[in-house]
């Protein structure tokens, strides 16, 4: 995995590989600017001394989490098509874990108390027509989040290596307009991409399984729950996907009907059918996160999520958000994505909370109004050295503090309690993320820290692709 790399003025260089910035710090040339994401600043060299090439940062937002990937790009033209092809390559690959559901639940928690403290302590007159005066473009504080926490990381990864664009996923790709420039009106509504992305969604929401009997890796026409022919519509709540042996005998059927027989089977479709939408959030952020990314000084471009959901299945690439914003845009090969990924979390520098409340939400408790204790603050990256007794060795990871000075250091592997301040020295300052290695394929399968996500997804059973 290649480090960053700064010169002396701090302003970033090319980034060298491991062993590079072993033998730079091994003789003085370099020193440790910083552990996450691991940076070196060479004292004998500047900008105007080196040589860039072209760098991309390209990302992928989803429901729950955002994957970023930093690639290097090289164009090469096939000798037989004469075609421009383009080749990237991965150097570092993020996961960042989504907080919009810890938000929500906050923002609740504070409204109840508030509720409980105007009726139960003492009256306060109840806010009134408080919620009309938003800005145009407002965004829930749920979804601001979706857009400031990846915008703060790439700005973040700007300042450590030389980036010359920006890539994401956000809009479809027409590609009928290739083959039919002039093509416009009822034609274009009703070309190719006709119901593409219906089916695309309704893929992702059963797991590509038929809803009737659970096969897999088969045709999966759509099926209307409540029949057309009877009037049923076409809105996403009465469409599924059904194999072609249980949707042709099905028919203009009633689906109460055609289940009669099988209560089971019909209460999990219903309840499918009826599953909440929380996860179309990343739809009302996406534009606003774009319209972000077009403020900076450095060119933005968008693609289409077919045309990602192609690369991968072409590729043979696991399924991984971080993986999806490699395959961000167009792409011919993908090499060096067998890497490790850095999978990170914002937990906060503190809270200004200093109580802890009842489930009525009255103070059951009192917190220290100090966030330090002998230069110490939860959350910072620290190294105990402890000469002698049970927890004998070198524990490195990150501290939680107490005002005693014994402190708890949470490692890759457990909690080492009751460590005294003195046998700590710190290695990096907390910034507010927790962060995790996760491995590009999950064969291991080894526990996981409850942020990160499940085991990976696989490709879909019938290959849909449209892109070229």
């Amino acid at each position: 995995m290649s480090g960053f790399v700064l010169d002396k003025r701090k302003k970033p260089l090319m980034p060298c590989s491991e062993k590079r910035a072993r033998q730079l710090l091994a003789k003085g040339r370099a020193r440790v600017h910083r552990l996450i994401p691991f940076a070196i600043r060479r004292m004998d060299w500047t900008v105007d001394d080196g040589q860039f090439q072209s760098r991309e940062i390209k990302r992928d937002p989803g429901s729950q989490f955002t994957g970023i990937t930093r690639v290097r790009e090289s164009e090469t033209i096939d000798r037989v098509s004469e075609e421009v092809q383009k080749a990237i390559a991965v150097l570092t690959l993020f996961l960042l874990a989504h907080r919009g559901r810890q938000i929500s639940e906050a923002l609740t928690a504070r409204r109840q108390m508030r509720r409980r403290r105007r009726g139960n302590v003492r009256y306060r007159a109840p806010r009134f027509l408080n919620r009309g005066n938003q800005a145009k473009g407002w965004l829930a504080p749920s979804l601001q989040y979706r857009v400031d926490a990846p915008v703060a990381w790439v700005a973040r990864l700007r300042r450590l290596a030389p980036v010359t664009s920006i890539a994401q996923a956000l809009v479809r790709f027409a590609r009928q307009i290739l083959d039919q420039p002039d093509i416009s009106g009822v034609q274009y509504q009703q070309g190719r991409l006709a119901g593409y992305e219906v089916r695309e969604d309704l893929l992702e929401e059963f797991g590509g399984t038929c809803v009737y009997c659970g096969a897999k890796n088969t045709p999966l026409p759509i099926d209307h729950v409540h029949p057309k022919a009877n009037g049923g519509s076409h809105r996403m709540s009465n469409l599924v996907r059904a194999c072609l042996p249980r949707n042709s005998p099905k028919s203009a059927q009633p689906v109460a009907l055609f289940l009669a027989k099988q209560p089971a089977v019909l209460l999990r479709a219903l309840t499918q059918v009826k599953r909440p939408l929380r996860d179309a959030a990343v739809n009302s952020a996406r534009g606003a996160l774009f319209n972000t990314l077009k403020a900076e000084d450095v060119r933005v471009s968008v693609a289409s999520g077919d045309k990602t959901k192609c690369n991968w299945h072409v590729l043979g690439i696991p399924k991984t958000h971080a993986l999806d914003a490699a395959c961000v845009g167009g792409v011919v090969t993908i090499s060096g994505w067998q890497k490790p990924i850095r999978a990170l979390q914002c937990t906060g520098r503190g809270s200004y909370q200093r109580t802890r409340l009842a489930a009525c939400g009255f103070p059951r408790g009192v917190l220290m109004r100090e966030k330090s204790v002998k230069g110490f603050r939860t959350g910072e990256h620290v190294v105990a050295t402890l000469p002698a007794g049970k927890q004998a060795g070198i524990h490195a990871g990150r501290v939680a503090i107490r005002r005693t000075g014994s402190f708890n250091i949470q490692t890759g592997s457990a909690v080492i309690q009751g460590i005294g301040h003195r046998y700590c020295r710190i290695l990096q300052r907390g910034d507010g993320y927790g962060d995790a290695w996760l491995p590009t394929t999950r064969e291991d399968k080894k526990p996981l820290p409850d942020f990160l996500p499940q085991p990976d997804r696989t490709a879909s059973p019938d290959g849909h692709c449209t892109a070229s």
